[in-house]
Order: C-alpha cells, then structure tokens, then sequence
C-alpha cells in the first residue's frame, strides 16, 4: 500500500469512527489446540450474594466454606483449549467469564505480540476485567486478566501459560 493510501484509509477510518487498532497486525499466536494452565487466586466472595441466597441451604454452605478455604490461596488448573483463526481475529484468546457472549470489549492496545483490553460484563454476573495477553511466540503466550465484581465485593487474579499442541483441535471440547 502506499503511502497515500495508507493516509487515505486512516482518514477514511477515523472518519468513519473505525478505531486504529482495528488496523493492527494479527496476534502472533496459532490457531488450534492450546494447552493453558491458569493459576487462580481470589479475594473477597466472588458470587454474587443473590446467586447464593438461591441456592439450598446444604449447597451455600459447602460453597462458603470451599470459598474460605481458597481464600487468598493460588489454584492451577490445566486445560486444553481450541482456539480458532477467527477468534484470534476478533482478539477472543481468553474469556475471563466462562459464557462471555453479552459482554463487551474495549481494546487498549493491540500489536502483533500484546493485547490489552478491558472487558465489562451486565448482570447477573456483572463484572470488570483487565486483561494482558502477550505471544513470546506463535506457539507461547501468557496472560494476566484482573477481574472485579461490579459490587467490588470479589476480586479474581489470573495468570495464565499456553502452550500450542498442534493445528488440530480432534477430541478436543470446551470443558476439556
């Protein structure tokens, strides 16, 4: 592209209100299956207190007490994952809520080897997260998100390691 095409699609884009990150090289990272080992810490009570005041008597205090029992205290958890070319365009390489589908997301910065955005997520599971994926490679990437409860009464810490395993992404589900 030359250099007055170039000039003449960014007006065009910030004419048009088109962000420039939306210009920004792909993320330098692989489509297929991952290998991601999140390392969680929690603090506060991340349920939302109606989501407990719902649940039966015996099943709130066996989550309250799993809940103190975790309290400050990191959990890795290892998983495989299928990431696919179009979710590396539309930069969703890690969700930070399991179901992400009605939050939104704001793009900070974006390079081909960092992405920082901010995700918001409405009721009943409203909540705040910043996250930072970095690819040191096609085939690594880690990742912190920072998550909050609307209600600022839980907050959740991840780091996280991937790993590519390979192109194809047979056998592999989403609970995996």
């Amino acid at each position: 592209m030359t250099a007055k095409k170039t000039w003449g699609t960014i007006v065009v884009a910030l004419a048009a209100g088109i962000p420039l990150q939306t210009f920004a090289d792909s993320f330098n990272a692989n489509p297929g299956a991952w290998q991601m080992s999140m390392t969680t810490v929690i603090a506060g009570n991340p349920i939302p207190p109606e989501a407990l005041a719902n649940m039966p008597p015996e099943k709130r205090a066996q989550v309250e007490e799993a809940m103190k029992a975790r309290a400050a205290r990191p959990l890795t958890i290892t998983h495989k994952t299928c990431v696919t070319q179009e979710e590396l365009d539309q930069d969703r390489i890690i969700q930070a809520v399991k179901d992400d589908s009605n939050c939104t997301r704001n793009i900070l910065s974006k390079s081909a080897t960092k992405l920082v955005m901010e995700q918001t997520c409405p009721a009943p599971r409203a909540s705040t997260a910043q996250m930072t994926i970095e690819a040191t490679t096609a085939e690594s990437l880690t990742a912190t998100v920072d998550m909050v409860r609307a209600d600022a009464k839980g907050k959740i810490h991840l780091d996280i390691k991937g790993h590519w395993l390979g192109a194809s992404c047979a056998g592999i589900k989403d609970d995996d």
